[in-house]
């Protein structure tokens, strides 16, 4: 287990009250997660926020994406401003950056690689919900263009437990390291 902090960020993905407020495993994961920042704050690591977001009436959905497609109708009559709100137990500070995504990777349609190269990030650490949307495809892209990831197991979730253990133990370990939120905070 690495414990070099030095060019690391702490990526806390999708943890909004729209999203957690229906999340059967909310409580649990939202009190890792806030542990997680506090850990990385307390380190000097940059924490970086990543939600989901659209313009209003969510042009940027195309009717090719099955998933987005069938949320568009719901999503063309929402406030975004309170549709993007991080969980109040986890709310950045005023110097932490929030990155506005418009597809499951934290990286499509957001601005979170050219922020990542001005703090010389090679190394994230991945929370978020869901393990087998926002993290799979984080994870996944990451990957691809070279950064160490690790993933903190029980600073994620998905709606389906099954799917979230099997990414955990057969997937992830191929890509990342993956640790419990206790063994990072004491790495």
């Amino acid at each position: 287990m690495s414990n070099n902090t030095n060019n690391t960020a702490l990526l806390v993905m999708d943890m909004q009250n729209a999203m957690l407020s229906s999340f059967p495993e909310g409580t649990a994961v939202t009190a890792n997660v806030a542990k997680a920042i506090g850990n990385a704050r307390s380190k000097g690591v940059p924490v970086i926020y990543v939600v989901v977001g659209f313009r209003q009436g969510a042009p940027e959905i195309s009717s090719n994406n099955k998933v987005f497609t069938e949320n568009k109708a719901r999503f063309s009559n929402i406030n975004f401003a309170d549709f993007t709100a991080i969980h109040p137990d986890l709310t950045p500070q005023e110097q932490e950056p929030v990155v506005v995504k418009r597809r499951f990777s934290a990286f499509t349609g957001s601005d979170l690689e050219v922020l990542l190269r001005s703090l010389h990030i090679d190394h994230i650490v991945l929370t978020g919900i869901v393990t087998s949307g926002v993290v799979l495809s984080t994870l996944r892209e990451a990957a691809d263009k070279d950064y160490r990831i690790t993933v903190l197991s029980d600073g994620c979730a998905d709606r389906e437990t099954e799917v979230h253990e099997f990414l955990m133990n057969r997937i992830f370990p191929h890509q990342s390291e993956v640790i419990t939120v206790a063994e990072w905070n004491n790495a």
